[in-house]
């Protein structure tokens, strides 16, 4: 599976890449912007976003986000970070971050998850995450609700996708 998403990793981010001009880049770089940050790390993830099937308050059965499950890897491919419920981030050395939404964007690409800023605070051993206090999700691609309607409540269901994360303190 993960040599599957890496796969899909280079060739979404390459369509990304064509996608999306420097200056766009840069725009959204600063729509999300957090004043006094110093950047620590910039990674790669690849993952999935995994839905439930679940009765909404009209009484229908719908997917509703559980939460993300991707490797974030850094320039030279390592994987360094493993993402997963909270929404929470665990680098390799045991330090951790857990995170909350404080502002949102769409994505530049169709039919993508948002871009997103989190404040976050350390709940692992101290190591390269422990002094992070901000992480953007920006360049999102894919990630949304499963197309297929779901049909059976508590039926699971999942979409592959890919983002930058940066890491700030």
């Amino acid at each position: 599976m993960n040599h599957l998403l890496r796969g899909m990793r280079i060739a979404i981010g390459a369509g990304l890449v064509s996608l999306m001009g420097a200056a766009q880049a840069q725009s959204l770089a600063q729509s999300l912007d957090i004043p006094g940050a110093q950047l620590l790390l910039t990674t790669t993830a690849a993952g999935v976003q995994i839905y439930a099937c679940e009765y909404g308050a009209d009484h229908t059965l719908g997917w509703v986000f559980q939460q993300p499950r991707a490797t974030l890897y850094d320039a030279h491919g390592a994987a360094v970070i493993e993402h997963s419920a909270g929404p929470s981030w665990q680098a390799r050395d045991g330090s951790r971050i857990e995170g909350k939404v404080v502002a949102q964007m769409p994505s530049d690409t169709p039919d993508s998850v948002p871009q997103l800023l989190l404040a976050t605070h350390s709940t692992g051993a101290q190591g390269v995450l422990d002094s992070v206090r901000y992480v953007q999700r920006v360049r999102t691609v894919g990630g949304v609700k499963p197309a297929a309607p779901c049909t059976a409540e508590h039926e699971s269901g999942s979409s592959p996708y890919i983002a930058t994360y940066r890491f700030y303190r």
